[in-house]
C-alpha cells in the first residue's frame, strides 16, 4: 500500500489541503502522517476509508488512482438519466435528503397550481 500515500498526497495538493488537515481528519500527528505520504508508514483501513470519503471517492479509486482526479460535479448540465444515476451513488442519508427536497418542491407546485386554478374560477 505504499503508493496510496502518493495518491493521497496528489489529491491533497490538487485540492490545496495541508498535511495537517488530513492528519486531523484521521486523528494522527502530522509528522506521522507525513511518513504515510512518503511510504514509510501505512494507514489503517478505517483511516483510508475516512480519507476516501473526505475526498468524495471510493477506497478502490484512492488505491488505484489513475488519470485525472475527480472534479466537482455539476448536476444541472447532465441528462435526467445521468442525474438519477449520480443521486443513486449518494449515501442513503444523502439520497433521503435529496428526495425530501424534491417532494417538498413538488408539493409546493401542486398547491400553487391548485390555488391558481381555483382563484381563476372565481
Amino acid at each position: 500500500m505504499q503508493h496510496i500515500g502518493k495518491n493521497i498526497k496528489r489529491i491533497r495538493e490538487e485540492k490545496g489541503l495541508t498535511q495537517q488537515s488530513i492528519a486531523d481528519l484521521i486523528a494522527m500527528h502530522r509528522s506521522n502522517y507525513s511518513r504515510v505520504e512518503t511510504g514509510d508508514r501505512e494507514l489503517s483501513l478505517e483511516a483510508v476509508g475516512k480519507i476516501a470519503k473526505y475526498f468524495g471517492i471510493t477506497i478502490d479509486q484512492l488505491v488505484n488512482l489513475e488519470g485525472e482526479i475527480p472534479q466537482e460535479i455539476t448536476i444541472e448540465d447532465k441528462s435526467l438519466i445521468e442525474q438519477v444515476k449520480l443521486i443513486q451513488e449518494l449515501e442513503p442519508e444523502e439520497k433521503s435528503m435529496v428526495f425530501k427536497m424534491v417532494d417538498t418542491f413538488l408539493t409546493q407546485k401542486k398547491f400553487k397550481d391548485f390555488f391558481q386554478k381555483n382563484v381563476a374560477s372565481l
